[in-house]
């Protein structure tokens, strides 16, 4: 199927960044399977309250409709009822506001239970204050007379529809808050087993994926699979949680989470609190930025921004600058908790690792036991789950020296020497 071709509009209102926000507009647009076949901007000190462009220019957008023959405008910011029916009745082509395009977009790409959930959400407060009478209820109100009567009716189908939709959001809030008990037991569970979790977050399309997936291919158990890969903004939204098992048997949980975008809909914040419940709760984040995209400080505050509006504590990070090979930088190059990388060399993703281990566990201690032959038991536990580095064999057991965090050693301390 042929992408639908659209008209993209903006307006600067002295935006810092208004060039890249169009940019950004354009890629939104074919990430929902669209083409611009025009521009049309504006420098205006505030938008017009009934019709965001100024007379001139909506009528030149008129125009740009007719000639075009684009039946669909995308506005670059999120409008007023009132100017979205204006707009469309002066142009006869069905207006999308930004918040609008990305709940398109999120609606299409959900895949699990709580990603629909989250965008239905989204999609049912954004629909709310935008109510109105449709053509075809008008058309009832007339066959059924006049004045006073219609006007009525109309309000009360109105009334109707808003308490449907209140109603839908409050059953959608409560699956949710199901799902999120479900979710708060595993986590626990994960925290008693002592399974140390990290996640990849950052602006969408600046590399996660690939990252994650070069990390299953090297250190996932279980033949994990790999997690969905393309160039495109938001080609995944459900978090994808895999085991890894990282050198010296350092057991970790990775999740790579949905990607950023700058002026993301406040529909969404809310939603993104659910969908980035792993990277709230993770021990590390990894925020990965592309190195090539001179616009890369701004994706960055986004993502800064974006973590504190959907209320991700202040947890320790490591600043992964990826796509470096894209820049003619040196790679891999580590400064504290940053890395100049490539998620396609093998020695970038090595000095990752070395960078996850370090700080997920740096509260591993070395301890040297002596157990008796006959708690053979324990011996299995500590092969199997942490770093025995050393064995030898003695008259009265097994002497092993073992790399484990400082709380599981103490269950072993009466076997220390």
């Amino acid at each position: 199927m042929e992408p639908t071709p659209v008209i993209t509009i903006g307006l600067n209102v002295n935006h810092p960044h208004f060039d890249y926000s169009m940019e950004e507009l354009q890629q939104l647009v074919v990430a929902n399977h669209m083409t611009s076949v025009a521009t049309l901007t504006q420098k205006l000190d505030h938008p017009d309250a009934g019709t965001y462009f100024g007379k001139g220019k909506l009528t030149e957008l008129t125009d740009l409709v007719n000639g075009t023959g684009a039946t669909t405008i995308v506005a670059n910011d999120e409008l007023s009822p009132s100017q979205i029916r204006n707009i469309e009745t002066a142009t006869s082509a069905t207006v999308i506001d930004r918040t609008g395009l990305i709940l398109e977009i999120f609606a299409n790409r959900a895949r699990t239970k709580e990603a629909k959930l989250q965008v239905q959400l989204a999609k049912l407060r954004y629909q709310l204050p935008r109510l109105r009478t449709s053509a075809s209820q008008r058309l009832d109100q007339q066959a059924a007379g006049g004045g006073l009567a219609n006007r009525g009716a109309g309000e009360t189908q109105l009334e109707l529809n808003r308490r449907t939709i209140e109603h839908q959001i409050t059953h959608v809030r409560h699956e949710l808050k199901d799902l999120q008990r479900a979710y708060t037991t595993q986590s626990k569970r994960r925290k008693e087993n002592q399974v140390k979790t990290v996640a990849l977050v950052g602006y969408t399309n600046a590399g996660k994926s690939t990252i994650m997936n070069q990390l299953v291919s090297r250190f996932g158990t279980n033949e994990e699979k790999q997690v969905f890969v393309k160039n495109m903004l938001f080609a995944t939204l459900d978090t994808s949680v895999r085991n890894l098992e990282l050198p010296g048997n350092k057991q970790v949980l990775a999740s790579d989470t949905v990607g950023f975008v700058s002026d993301l809909p406040h529909q969404l914040v809310e939603a993104f609190k659910a969908t980035l419940a792993e990277a709230a709760d993770a021990d590390l984040l990894i925020q990965v930025v592309d190195y090539s995209d001179p616009n890369q400080e701004l994706m960055m505050e986004t993502t800064t921004n974006t973590l504190k509006a959907i209320g991700v504590p202040d947890l320790p990070m490591i600043t992964v600058f990826n796509k470096a090979d894209r820049t003619g930088s040196r790679f891999p190059e580590r400064t504290g908790a940053n890395l100049i990388m490539s998620a396609q060399d093998p020695a970038s993703i090595d000095e990752l690792v070395a960078m996850i281990s370090e700080q997920l566990f740096a509260d591993y201690v070395q301890k040297t036991y002596l157990i008796p032959f006959t708690a053979g038991d324990l011996v299995a536990d500590l092969n199997q789950n942490f770093d025995v580095q050393a064995t030898a064999y003695e008259a009265s057991g097994t002497k092993l020296t073992v790399a484990l965090p400082a709380t599981v050693a103490i269950r072993y301390q009466q076997y220390e020497i």
